[in-house]
């Protein structure tokens, strides 16, 4: 039960957090976006500094709760941060939940509960082996490279749906290292947590991860970015878990049938949130501060005005036409 308590509360602030750090994101330069500046200029923001404090309680929560119980487990709970965003954004923008939002709810919590119940995370499998451990890492990393990269091709709206997924990748990976640090710390002590590389790997991740959220923050409206997030966090937590924690599920053919299926509700569900009109940005969302006109793409905004594309000032207007004065 501590663990269920944990994981909910840790997804509370983090929910929390992500909606006031939006609202200050996409007020920062647009020329910032993924670089380290605009972590320098949202720290002049009381509101997005209030989101961050929100976070880091999140995160504090979460190692907690990864510490008493599998990340397979915590993970999915994690994902219902997205129904705590959407009743914070829902008092900014005065929407109401209506049918498509608890149609979500219902959605990620039938599919939370399913793939918990169905896959009975336990822990204390056999460790994996090196090359496996950074097998894992590596496919985790380098997909989040990948989409990094691809999405710098895009415009603004695609590019923080990829960014987003690219940062949920990383901190899938930081909370299967979190689970690890914490571990160590039990058994082992301070002194050999300082001495391993996981450690440091965290506060990586976790910096890196948060650039690039923030980016997407900043980027686009909060329903392009905040599902993609939460979506590929506990999918990532899930596969380190399993790859190198030594987390096992239930693998007869009816219990991961109904784990893909509970996966695929909380797909689902954190997409169907995303997209209701009490985020801000989504479409029907209605003034407040979550009413803010969403940012266009490269190839969205418009040409730059010319002197060929100008109206034609009329023959008066200039010199040189008939329209003139003459004096002879």
């Amino acid at each position: 039960m501590a663990v269920f308590l944990l994981a909910l509360s840790a997804a509370c602030f983090l929910g929390l957090g992500f909606v006031l750090q939006q609202h200050a994101a996409q007020r920062a330069p647009r020329a910032d976006l993924l670089h380290w500046r605009l972590l320098l200029d949202l720290l002049r923001m009381p509101e997005w500094l209030l989101g961050t404090g929100f976070m880091v309680i999140g995160l504090i929560l979460s190692a907690l709760a990864l510490n008493q119980g599998e990340v397979s487990l915590v993970e999915p709970l994690l994902a219902t941060n997205l129904i705590f965003a959407m009743a914070l954004a829902r008092v900014l923008t005065r929407q109401t939940l209506g049918r498509s939002g608890w149609a979500g709810v219902v959605l990620l919590a039938l599919g939370v509960t399913v793939f918990i119940v169905a896959g009975r995370p336990t822990g204390g499998g056999p460790p994996a082996s090196e090359l496996r451990h950074w097998l894992v890492i590596g496919t985790v990393v380098g997909l989040t490279l990948l989409l990094v990269s691809f999405a710098r091709r895009l415009p603004l709206f695609e590019e923080a749906t990829l960014l987003a997924l690219a940062a949920g990748l990383l901190y899938g990976l930081q909370d299967a290292l979190t689970r690890t640090t914490t571990q160590r710390l039990d058994h082992q002590g301070l002194d050999a947590v300082l001495r391993s590389w996981q450690p440091y790997a965290v506060v990586v991740a976790g910096v890196v991860g948060l650039l690039l959220v923030q980016s997407a923050f900043e980027a686009a409206p909060l329903r392009m970015s905040l599902p993609a997030l939460t979506a590929a966090q506990p999918i990532s937590g899930i596969a380190c878990a399993v790859g190198f924690l030594g987390d096992r599920l239930r693998v007869t053919p009816g219990a991961l049938a109904w784990e893909v299926i509970g996966l695929i509700a909380i797909v689902i569900g954190v997409v169907v949130i995303g997209r209701h009109p009490a985020l801000p940005g989504s479409t029907g969302s209605s003034g407040g501060s979550g009413g803010s006109p969403e940012p266009v793409g490269p190839a969205d905004r418009p040409p730059e005005a010319s002197t060929e594309d100008a109206p034609d000032p009329g023959p008066s207007a200039g010199p040189g036409t008939g329209g003139t004065t003459g004096t002879g």
